[in-house]
């Protein structure tokens, strides 16, 4: 499996996707087409515009799932899919509406690359329950993809020593998490990535680097280039209780 799954699609002063654009290039290797899922915003259109123009100094042809009748049939045919940031409710909501879950784990399955940023990294696993966002729609499951068998939280946030928010702090919150689920977290800072080659996974990006969180241990701060393939062998367990 090849995966691809980015913390943030645009960072401080570069274009969108810049900052990421090389490891981009070398995942894709020699393929130059790619089909965009765009359902965790509202503009399709826009969004699949945005994509392509960020893509074309890479010279990748970019088309929308959403401008298929039958958006399954593209992606099983695709050579590449990346599903875009945005709303993660709304976006596994609409995976199940149009019917490309399956179509993608089998696709990604096979060795296509799989690329995802924010919302669209939070689908790559198990559940979207660490994900950052307001659920502003319900969708029928919280299962993702579960193309990793552990949790991503994207965009995570230290806690600022100066800050006036008295609420909880991120880490607060996946520890929150862990005492009633019982699989990794790996809080990716923003312009860092989690690469996936076969059975091999290793942390991109910047220096500030990640944090991996596990229930009754401390957290474990981790810096580019560390490999976490180790955490591919995890049977994650969660809360199902109705």
């Amino acid at each position: 499996m090849r995966l691809l799954l980015l913390s943030n699609s645009t960072a401080p002063g570069r274009g969108y996707l810049e900052h990421a654009l090389a490891e981009i290039d070398d995942a894709l290797g020699g393929v130059r087409r790619l089909v965009f899922v765009p359902y965790a915003l509202a503009d399709h259109d826009g969004y699949t515009a945005q994509v392509a123009k960020a893509l074309a100094p890479l010279g990748v042809e970019v088309t929308g799932a959403h401008t298929a009748g039958d958006p399954a049939a593209l992606i099983r045919d695709a050579e590449a899919v990346f599903v875009g940031g945005g709303n993660s409710f709304r976006l596994l909501k609409a995976l199940y509406a149009h019917d490309v879950v399956a179509a993608i784990r089998e696709r990604a399955g096979a060795g296509a690359l799989y690329m995802g940023s924010s919302a669209g990294t939070n689908m790559a696993c198990p559940t979207l329950r660490t994900t950052n966002d307001m659920p502003i729609v319900q969708p029928p499951s919280f299962e993702a993809l579960g193309l990793v068998p552990f949790q991503i939280n994207p965009h995570y946030l230290d806690a600022g020593p100066d800050t006036a928010h008295m609420g909880e702090t991120r880490a607060q919150r996946l520890e929150q998490f862990l005492e009633e689920n019982d699989v990794p977290v790996v809080g990716l800072r923003e312009g860092t990535w989690l690469r996936r080659e076969a059975d091999r996974l290793t942390l991109g990006g910047i220096e500030a680097g990640a944090v991996v969180f596990r229930g009754g241990a401390e957290p474990a701060e981790i810096r580019p280039g560390h490999d976490l393939s180790a955490l591919l062998g995890e049977r994650p367990r969660f809360d199902t209780a109705g």
